[in-house]
This record gives structure tokens, sequence and C-alpha cells, in this order.
């Protein structure tokens, strides 16, 4: 069976877990396995004929899971994108309940080699996969004034975007950006006013991280695969962590959660057709206590909604553009 939880905890486990209504002999997916804390909340409630599979673009998190040794689970280093490549090859062709956890891990940020963090200096990188891609510091040294406006502008949504571009540039010209403290430095000097309780760099390094590792589109890339494969009485839970990711999740569970209405109305009562998702509940927040105890956690909300029996429209899916964040 699985070794003991790690010492960090996921945010809202207990809601995010419940969320699932989890069936003893149920298929399950835990599309950001992290440190496993979610996923071990799960193999607890599920019963011998039960499944659990895992992913998680980072290296170190897949090397973490070798701590569960349990024949109902699996995992496999892939990025959310990959879902239904993922269950193609777990011969899962429908499963009862996927929940994502969209917030980088507190391994990711706490670890200075990681490059995810302003606190303590380390390499500017922030990849969740180290392996794949650009890190930060390459994209700042390819990437002109005007990409790194738009960035911080639009996925830290910082009003002194064009201060902190300016200064960057500046500053790359005499030598290469390649630290997270240099970094930091440079955004506090170029913003003229601080949010109270906030570093002056918190959001032009959510924009980056999310820039490096193509957090949105991977998102909106996600979501829809997710909505297919569920089972009827499948439950999708997806908790985000600022505004961006929230927007793309709300809009494609309440798009829908409305019934494709035909051209031929009015329509009697019991013609009405049902929409293929159910929203269940309101968004969900860390209470007091948890956010007290991880204030990382504040910003946290939890969406969930359950797979009718109704068919799922395609067309309706496809329109769930990698972009749509932006509509």
């Amino acid at each position: 069976m699985s070794a003991d939880p790690p010492a960090h905890r996921a945010v809202l486990l207990e809601e995010a877990v419940a969320a699932l209504a989890i069936r003893a002999d149920g298929v399950y997916v835990d599309a950001t396995f992290g440190r496993g804390g979610h996923s071990r909340a799960i193999l607890a409630q599920l019963g011998p004929a039960g499944r659990l599979i895992a992913l998680d673009r980072d290296p170190e998190a897949v090397r973490a899971a070798g701590a569960i040794s349990d024949p109902r689970f699996s995992i496999t280093h892939a990025p959310f994108s990959a879902l239904a490549r993922v269950l193609d090859a777990e011969r899962a062709a429908q499963v009862d309940g996927l929940l994502a956890d969209l917030g980088a891990s507190s391994p990711q940020l706490n670890d200075p080699a990681r490059g995810f963090s302003f606190r303590a200096d380390g390499p500017l990188d922030m990849r969740m996969d180290p392996t794949r891609g650009e890190s930060a510091a390459q994209w700042l040294a390819r990437a002109t004034q005007a990409e790194i406006r738009e960035a911080i502008e639009e996925y830290g949504e910082e009003r002194f975007a064009k201060q902190i571009a300016a200064a960057i540039a500046a500053a790359r010209a005499r030598e290469p950006i390649v630290r997270t403290q240099q970094l930091a430095e440079l955004v506090a000097a170029a913003v003229r006013t601080r949010e109270a309780g906030q570093n002056p760099a918190t959001r032009t390094f959510q924009a980056l991280r999310i820039l490096v590792n193509r957090e949105l589109e991977e998102v909106s890339l996600m979501l829809p695969q997710a909505v297919a494969r569920l089972a009827p009485g499948g439950r999708l839970a997806v908790l985000s962590f600022h505004s961006l990711e929230d927007r793309i999740v709300k809009r494609l569970v309440r798009s829908l959660a409305q019934p494709r209405l035909p051209r031929e109305l009015p329509l009697r009562a019991s013609e009405m057709p049902q929409a293929a998702l159910k929203i269940i509940g309101r968004a969900q927040r860390p209470a007091a206590p948890e956010i007290a105890a991880n204030p990382r956690s504040r910003s946290a909300v939890l969406r969930v909604a359950e797979r009718t029996a109704a068919p799922l429209d395609p067309h309706l899916l496809s329109r769930i553009e990698p972009d749509a964040w932006r509509s």
C-alpha cells in the first residue's frame, strides 16, 4: 500500500476529494500528482477494483510517486494536454472522476534551483519540466521588449508592465539576466508603488512561469479532453490559483451546463434537451484556518461539475481554443 503522506498538505484536500464522490470500484484521474496528497486520499477511498491514473509534467513528481506501491495506481510523465493519450495507453475509455490542481507545487516553489521564486536566489528557470523547452532566462534573452511587456501585462495582470519591460531590456544590454534575485531587484526598482503584503516581483514571476510552461494553453487543451472522457455521473474537480486559469474553467463549465437548444422553438418542458454538464455547488475557497496555515492557498478556487447522460456535442468542445482565456 502507499507510504506515509509527505509533510506538505495539498490545498482544499478534503473538499477536492469529496467533490469527486468516489465510488469504490471507479476509475479516477489525478491530473497533477505533485507530491501525492490528493492521490493518497483518493486511493484511501478506493476498493480493490478501483483505479487511479495520475500524471505530472515534473520529473521530480514522477520520481516521488515511486513511494506509492499500489497495484491500483499508475503515473505517467506527461503534461495536461496529453490526457487523452495517457488514458488511451491505460485503456481507460471513460473515467468516473478527474481532479486537476492547476497550481505550482510547494516543492517547486521552495527549491531555489527550480527558479520559481524570488524569495531565494537561484537560476532563472521556472520550467515545470526542466527536460523540455526554454527557461525563463532563455526567453528573456531573446524576446523583444514589446513581447516582454505583453507577457507581463497579460499573464501577470501587471499595471507597470511597460516600466518593467523597459528595465529588463536595459539591464540585459549590460549583462544576461540569469538569476531570480537579479530579476526581482530589477522589478522592484521599476515598480513605483507596492501592494500591501505583496512583493513587487510577484506578478512578473507569475507571468513568466505561465508563459514558459504554457499553462493557460495546457488547461484549455486538457479540459475538453477531460469532459469527453467522463462517464455519466462522473465528476470534474478543478483547483485554480489565479483569475486567468479560473476564467477558462468557469467559462467551459458554464457553456457545457447550458442545453443546446434546437432551432425549432418553442419546446414543451419534456422536450427540453439536457446539458452535458451539471454544475455542483458554488465555487469553494479555503477557510481562514487553512489560509493561516498555508498562505499560498488564499487564491485557490475549486469548481466542480458532473457529467450528465446527454450526448456531448464535439463541435462545442472544439470551440474551446487554447487562447480562450483572452476572450
